[in-house]
């Protein structure tokens, strides 16, 4: 049987922040760009009681927390932050797959040592030498061990056992299920579903009908099915970073300020871990309010931020002012053995 860990650390950014800063503690804090213009990155728990999110614009935070303490991004700490906490990952497993810079998945299949036992002393680790809370969810596949790192939220973790993965499921509200924000949840509410207990009752055809291809993919995760593996050794073939919204940003003005942020991200990146390989492409990925997707890519190896922004207006002017859900920001890599070739000639 499979045993999969997702850690998920707690308000990553802003932590570090407090404990560089103790003066911080019991403040809420955002951590983002300091003009109105800008945006945070994220929000500690404090600043989130007042609503204040992740991507939400400055103005909009400090209109409903007048009190909001910004502080700058500093990712160079905030990667060296990860990087340490990789480590202690790495004493317990090679099989490791990050999402980003506060959260992995874990395989932990090979350990005799149950899965919540692993998990208690990885978080124990984290808070010892680092200072940080980290939350986790176990189960045996990646789509319920992620949604289970939320359930203890914040310094705790739960725990999905296999056996009981349907149980678990038939209560979960579904927007607690990845891809369904507020206007999909509402549009399942009208339609009698709350749970995903409710969305099991209807069969792949009838969710075919009425959502297309998303249909069958809910008809899969209502019954907490995953059988996708803990991704480790791979040569890429892209370099991205990804921000789903709480909440559909309605302007093109307010979209490119989160993108430069998180190309900044994906360039250093690139810098300390990919330094050697060749970009083949600049992309930019937009899913929209319905869940339609569209993808505007050109040929360049310069990270050029004006040539991002004309390929965010690109993919922009394809949804018909259709409010946005997710952003997507990377690179193409070249294959090594392309590269290889070229240098040849």
């Amino acid at each position: 049987m499979r045993k999969i860990i997702h850690i998920d650390m707690d308000c990553f950014y802003a932590a570090i922040e407090e404990r560089e800063d103790p003066a911080l503690r019991g403040k809420p804090v955002g951590v983002g760009g300091r003009s109105r213009r800008g945006v945070l990155t994220t929000a500690n728990y404090e600043a989130r009681k007042f609503g204040c999110r992740s991507a939400m614009p400055v103005f909009k935070a400090k209109e409903l927390c007048p009190h909001l303490v910004l502080v700058p991004v500093r990712f160079d700490l905030y990667r060296a932050e990860s990087a340490r906490i990789r480590a202690i990952f790495g004493r317990f497993t090679e099989k490791i797959e990050p999402l980003s810079l506060d959260e992995a998945y874990l395989d932990v299949s090979h350990l005799r040592t149950s899965a919540a036992a692993i998990a208690r002393e990885i978080r124990a680790q984290i808070r010892e030498e680092t200072g940080l809370t980290a939350s986790a969810g176990i189960s045996s596949n990646k789509l319920i061990a992620k949604i289970a790192s939320d359930w203890n939220k914040p310094d705790g973790q739960h725990e999905v056992p296999e056996d009981r993965i349907l149980d678990f499921m038939r209560e979960l509200p579904v927007g607690r299920l990845w891809g369904i924000g507020p206007k999909m949840r509402a549009r399942l509410n009208a339609m009698g579903i709350h749970t995903c207990g409710d969305l099991q009752r209807l069969d792949k055809i009838e969710l075919a009908r009425r959502f297309g291809s998303w249909g069958l993919e809910l008809h899969e995760l209502s019954r907490g099915i995953d059988t996708r593996d803990v991704k480790t050794h791979r040569i890429r073939k892209s370099l991205s970073s990804e921000n789903t919204f709480s909440e559909n940003i309605e302007t093109l003005p307010a979209l490119e300020p989160v993108m430069l942020g998180m190309l900044e991200g994906v360039r250093e990146d690139l810098a300390r871990k990919h330094a050697d390989r060749a970009i083949r492409s600049l992309v930019v990925k937009l899913k929209f309010a319905d869940f339609t997707r569209t993808t505007a890519e050109r040929a360049n190896p310069a990270l050029d931020p004006a040539l991002f922004r004309s390929l965010l207006a690109e993919a922009w002017s394809r949804g018909n002012n259709r409010p946005v859900r997710l952003l997507g920001v990377g690179v193409r890599f070249r294959d090594p053995e392309e590269k290889q070739q070229l240098d040849l000639f």
